[in-house]
């Protein structure tokens, strides 16, 4: 499909209401002068199969932005899945594939990316010890990050141990050490975590913080709490009070929704640089790429 032919993408979820991607996705495909117009999809599991069939069938379509409850739901309607989705089981990009008049779907993730990328965290070292509160979709992708940048373990903050245990085997599987705690275990022993993960929904993190905070947080460790809507976030505000290092859910937002349009538009790695400046203008982050 050229770029002058009308192509279209969506964010799709349960609620996408304050969603940010439309104005990001808007602006990469501007900028790199492609004709894709994005949009949003209220949807919930049941509507996988259709939702699919709805892809294969209408040629306009080149991919859709995942976010929950989908992450899981669309995984088995794919044609094709990258190794990342076959170990995590979960997806937060679907790329339409058209080739001799069919359309396949190839389901990849990029919030691993969009993590290592956000945490901005130094390459090559050997760490020991990242947090990551909650045990979804998005946590598995934290956990890969982990892996990716070279942690040795990893607790999981989760209130109930047996929703950790998909998380743990992940972890297990790629090397790490990995245990499920509370937040009072975690807050006694704040100091020793290089990194905090929030991957909890907007306001879900906000009943932990005084447990998690009841001892200081290493200096300067980055807490990336992935829920950008409300900002600043409760847990943001007293991670910062308490010497740490905050970073904006919108910067994880930014860096996967990059790797997606790149991967809608097909265009070159090249432009990497050229959108993630136009994407964080666009949501009033500084850029991040001279």
């Amino acid at each position: 499909m050229s770029d002058g032919n009308a192509r279209r993408a969506a964010v799709i979820g349960n609620p996408i209401g304050h969603s940010k991607s439309p104005a990001l996705h808007a602006a990469a495909y501007a900028a790199l002068g492609v004709d894709i117009t994005y949009g949003s999809i209220v949807a919930d599991p049941e509507d996988a199969p259709e939702l699919a069939e709805r892809l294969r069938r209408e040629e306009s379509w080149v991919g859709l932005s995942c976010t929950m409850p989908m992450k899981s739901a669309l995984v088995p309607e794919m044609d094709a899945v990258s190794e990342r989705v076959a170990r995590l089981g979960f997806l937060n990009t679907v790329v339409v594939r058209h080739q001799d008049g069919f359309a396949r779907l190839f389901g990849e993730n990029t919030d691993i990316a969009g993590i290592v990328r956000a945490l901005g965290l130094p390459a090559g070292a050997v760490r020991q010890r990242l947090c990551i509160l909650g045990a979804g979709g998005t946590a598995a992708a934290a956990v890969a990050a982990a892996a990716q940048l070279g942690f040795e373990s990893v607790d999981l903050v989760v209130r109930d141990a047996g929703r950790a245990e998909s998380a743990l085997n992940l972890a297990a599987d790629l090397g790490l050490a990995g245990r499920a705690v509370d937040a009072a275990t975690a807050g006694g022993e704040l100091g020793g975590y290089e990194a905090v993960v929030s991957t909890l929904p907007p306001r879900a993190a906000d009943s932990l913080v005084d447990s998690l905070l009841a001892s200081p947080p290493r200096a300067g460790a980055p807490l990336l709490d992935a829920a950008y809507d409300p900002w600043p976030s409760r847990i943001g505000t007293a991670w910062d009070a308490a010497g740490g290092r905050v970073v904006d859910g919108l910067s994880m937002l930014v860096h996967q929704a990059v790797e997606q349009a790149l991967l809608f538009s097909g265009r070159p790695e090249d432009d990497r640089g050229l959108v993630t400046n136009v994407m964080c203008d666009a949501v009033g982050l500084p850029r991040r790429l001279g």
